[in-house]
Order: structure tokens, then C-alpha cells, then sequence
């Protein structure tokens, strides 16, 4: 599963043409942010200072709070006129408020809001300015090293030396941060180029302790110590234009032991940069749009759906499992889309006029514009397709796969970071062209393009998991790999007892790991990228 650390969001706050509400002087504005933990209960996560007499106030004071892609983070924001010295807002002239999604704030970066009183009244003139920045660090430490002249530690060959760095804690501990490969039977080993996020390696700060171990690798785990040195990255750094910078590899037991002792090598720093590494979220804020396409399973293997047994068949609350999963990823995904028009597809169903099987026809049955209106109009599109269709096979996910991959590869072929698609597929798992898709997801971990894959009813779905590759690597017929992991699978049965927001998660948790990997793959950076390294 994914290990995103959490990103961290500060939002700034302005506000213009505020309502007055003192009488002989201007409203003393503060804003309170509070976010939605469900039925309709708030909980506050952050306020500003208090501005006095101003009805166009800027706040100093930034809101803070944790961002999550994979929900849906309902926002209120409240501007209060404060009176007294009270905590307690409820004593205090409300001049107005706005919701939103934080995910609707980071895609727009900046967006300016009327305040409302209540809703669907307005509070006078007044209006909301909000801006969002991520929280973060986002260099990284790009290092070369090799080494020359190390010990030789074995007795029927040279050493297999690798290095291992450690960074000196606030309580004194060494703790690693990296390790490299083994390189065999070399005293003058050269190592891969590699790159730490620089508040792994040293939390930021240049001047921190670096302890660097070179050693001989032993298959038993018994490695031997070839020799150690102390730096910092600032000192690495001077390896930066062009001279190397070469370290004494000092062995303590050998130094005690040996007046002339040397040293037991030299490591020398070939290059050292500090370069940037994009989050998802300067890609979203830097203007890329994440474009959202559904395929609904039409195939006889889900039963006939007048039959309550059926996987299609509407309860009387008009919901069904593949409704419920359209909602759940659709709410998420849709705030990262500005046109909210998602294209919506079947597959494996006769349809009309002529009946004739379709492997991608659209829910509304416009093929030259399949596109519905957020999710409600794609709700309302399989609503409509359903009792017009009829259920068939074989269940072939090749072509609407290939069918979003020709808009993602559009997209690839402007190499700029703009667009990337996800297409979420519901299934009831029993796939007849495994091979071809296969290879038309191997095509697309090449494109700017994500696979969710959600699984209903209650087949074994052996096939969904070998996709997903989270056993090992997916490779085509022909044996070559996925360039990159895009495919998240998971059954929907395993929710059923969950709160509806726990499916959007479990499938979109890998997105912006996905999204990152494919731009870094291609060398892009943000459209518009951050104009400065916030700490």
C-alpha cells in the first residue's frame, strides 16, 4: 500500500467589502476553519488572528491542515466580526461564510468566493480570497561516489564494498538513510548514481552530522568494516564544480593499532546536486488536470438485472454495487477536473439499435460525445442504458483500455505536465482477453494513465489480482514488464460493511504516487511550478 507521508497545506485568507457590523467603527474580522467529520458536524482545525477595523482584511496568520487526494475533505470557512475576548465564536457577529472541498482549492491553487450569510443568501458585497501551498522541503541529494585503494577484506578475492549513510539524530543515535548497492570483488569501486529527499537525509539542515560506513558485503549479514568518515552535505556540496571531493576511509581499531596507518581507502564524492523533486500536488497546483472515465461490465455473468440476484439489479433505494463505486471514486476524482465531463462506457452488451455485441459503447449512446455531467449525469446515463441493453459477453477489457490510452497518449505526445487519466473499471471479474489486456496496460504504464479496477459480486478474482501485480511484476505475453505500477485492484465485497468514503480510498491512495512517478519518468516538471521552496 501506498506510504505517502501526509501532505501538509497552508492555506492563506483575504477578504473584500466585509458587512459592518459595528456601529461608530469597522468590523473587527477573524476566519475560522472547520472541517466536515459527517452528518452535517463540524469540527474547527485552525483560526487567524483578529484584524482590527478593516472590511477588506489580509490574514497573517496561515490555516494549516493535513490534505488527503483520496477523500473528500469538506470545508467551512467563517469570518466572525470578534467583540470580546471570549474563545466562544458564538457571541460574535457572523459576517458571512463559504464550503467548498479542499480539493476544489489546491486544483484552482487560488479562488476568490462570495460569502454567504446562509444558504442562497448573500452577506452583502462581501467575498473570500483563498490560496494554497503545500508545506514541504521538495529538494532531494543527488550523489555519485566511488572509491579508491580499500582494503581488502577477503581472503580468496578483492572486497564487494558498498556504502551505508547515517545522519546524527537530536538524541545523538546515527540513524541510515541510505544504503548503496554491492559492487564485487573491486577495491576501486565506482557506485549508481542516487537520490534521498533531502529531509530524509539530513532533515533539511546542511551543517547536520553525516556518518558514511564503507564495508565488505558478506552473504551471512557478517559484513566487515572497511572504514568510516564523518561530513555534512555542505561539504559534500563543494564536490559540485567539477573537483571531487575525496574522504581518508578510516578503520578506528587499525588507526589505534598502527602509528603509520594511512587510511583503508579513499571515498571521493564524484557530483553532488540538490535538485527538486515535485509532489502530486505542485502538479495539480501547477495546473494539471486529472481526467476521469468510467466502463461499467455488461456482461451476461452478472445476471439478468430485473432478477434481485443480479449484480445490476437497483434495490429499492435505486443504488447497486456498481452505482455505489461510480459515487465514491466519481466524488473524489471529479474536484480535480474543471469541465466535470466524464466520459462513460460499457462493454459486453448488445445494444441498440441493431443489437450487435459492443466492447465500448457510451452510457448515453452518443458516441461522438460520451461525455456526461459529473457524476449525477453518469448515475443518470447508467440508469438510462441499463433496461435498453442486453447482458452478453465475452467480458474484453482490451478495448476500453486502448480506447482512454489513445486520449493519454494525445496527451504524452505534448510532453508537458497538463493531463493524466483515470479510468475506473467495475467488474464482476470474469475476464476473456486477459493476454491483450495485459499488454494494453503494459502500453499504458508508458502514458499518463491509471487503472482502477473494482471488483463486484462475489467471484474469486484471481485474474483482477495478477493485473494489479502487487505479487510481482506484470509483464505482457511477450515478457515485458509494466514501465511503472498503474494498476490498483480491489473487491468491492470487502466494503460492503465500510463507511462509503473507505472504497474511494483504498483504490485512489495510490493515484498521486502514480501520478508523480509518470512525470518524473518523462522528465516534466509542473506547468506553472512553485515559485519558492517553503519550509
Amino acid at each position: 500500500m501506498a506510504t505517502q507521508c501526509v501532505s501538509k497545506v497552508e492555506l492563506s485568507i483575504s477578504c473584500s467589502h466585509l458587512i459592518d457590523k459595528d456601529v461608530g467603527s469597522k468590523s473587527d474580522p477573524l476566519c475560522v476553519l472547520l472541517q466536515s467529520v459527517g452528518d452535517d458536524k463540524w469540527t474547527e482545525i485552525d483560526r487567524t488572528e483578529k484584524v482590527k477595523n478593516n472590511q477588506d482584511p489580509e490574514f497573517s496568520k496561515k490555516l494549516r491542515l493535513d490534505y488527503h487526494f483520496e477523500q473528500v475533505q469538506k470545508l467551512k470557512l467563517g469570518i466572525y466580526d470578534i467583540d470580546n475576548k471570549s474563545v466562544d465564536l458564538g457571541d460574535d457577529d457572523y459576517l458571512g461564510g463559504f464550503e467548498c472541498t479542499l480539493g476544489q482549492i489546491v486544483s484552482s491553487r487560488k479562488i476568490t468566493r462570495p460569502l454567504e450569510l446562509k444558504k442562497g443568501k448573500p452577506a452583502g458585497k462581501g467575498t473570500i480570497t483563498i490560496t494554497a501551498e503545500e508545506i514541504k522541503d521538495n529538494r532531494c541529494i543527488v550523489l555519485e561516489m566511488e572509491a579508491k585503494g580499500l582494503d581488502k577484506k577477503d581472503l580468496f578475492g578483492k572486497s564487494d564494498p558498498f556504502l551505508e549513510f547515517f545522519k546524527k539524530e537530536d538524541d545523538g543515535k546515527w540513524q541510515l538513510v541510505h544504503r548503496t548497492e554491492v559492487v564485487k570483488n573491486n577495491l576501486n569501486p565506482s557506485w549508481r548514481k542516487f537520490n534521498v529527499s533531502l529531509h530524509t537525509f539530513c532533515n533539511g539542515d546542511l551543517s547536520k552530522p553525516i556518518k558514511v560506513h564503507c564495508s565488505d558485503y558478506d552473504s551471512d549479514g557478517s559484513h566487515d568494516l572497511i572504514g568510516v568518515f564523518e561530513t555534512n552535505v555542505e561539504a559534500l556540496q563543494k564536490a559540485d564544480h567539477g573537483s571531487p571531493v575525496e574522504f581518508d576511509c578510516i578503520h578506528p581499531e587499525k588507526q589505534k593499532k598502527k602509528k603509520s596507518y594511512k587510511n583503508s581507502g579513499v571515498v571521493c564524492v564524484k557530483t553532488c546536486k540538490l535538485e527538486r523533486e515535485y509532489s502530486f500536488l505542485d502538479y495539480i497546483m501547477g495546473g494539471c488536470q486529472v481526467n476521469f472515465t468510467v466502463g461499467v461490465d455488461f456482461t451476461g455473468s452478472n445476471g439478468d438485472p430485473r432478477s434481485p440476484e443480479s449484480l445490476h439489479y437497483m434495490s429499492p433505494d435505486g443504488l447497486n454495487q456498481y452505482l455505489s463505486a461510480i459515487w465514491s471514486v466519481g466524488l473524489v476524482v471529479q474536484d480535480y477536473d474543471s469541465d466535470k465531463l466524464f466520459p462513460a462506457f460499457g462493454f459486453g452488451a448488445q445494444v441498440p439499435p441493431d443489437f450487435k455485441v459492443s466492447h465500448e459503447f457510451a452510457l448515453n449512446f452518443n458516441p461522438s460525445s460520451p461525455y456526461c455531467q459529473g457524476v449525477q449525469g453518469i448515475v443518470e446515463a447508467y440508469r438510462m442504458a441499463l433496461p435498453q441493453v442486453r447482458l452478453y459477453g465475452p467480458t474484453n477489457f482490451s478495448p476500453i483500455i486502448n480506447h482512454v490510452a489513445s486520449f493519454a497518449n494525445s496527451a504524452a505526445q505534448e510532453a508537458k505536465a497538463s493531463q493524466y487519466y483515470v479510468l475506473l473499471i467495475i467488474t464482476d471479474g470474469e475476464i476473456t482477453d486477459l493476454d491483450q489486456t495485459r499488454q494494453a496496460i503494459v502500453n499504458c504504464s508508458k502514458l499518463p494513465m491509471s487503472i482502477i479496477i473494482v471488483g463486484v459480486g462475489e467471484a474469486d478474482f484471481k485474474a483482477m489480482e495478477f493485473l494489479d501485480g502487487d505479487d510481482g511484476v506484470l509483464k505482457s505475453l511477450t515478457g515485458e514488464p509494466v514501465a511503472r505500477d498503474i494498476v490498483q485492484f480491489v473487491p468491492f465485497r470487502q466494503f460492503a460493511s465500510a463507511p462509503k468514503e473507505a472504497l474511494a480510498q483504498a483504490v485512489l491512495a495510490e493515484v498521486p504516487s502514480q501520478v508523480v512517478s509518470y512525470f518524473k519518468m518523462r522528465k516534466l516538471n509542473p506547468v506553472n511550478p512553485p515559485e519558492k521552496t517553503s519550509k
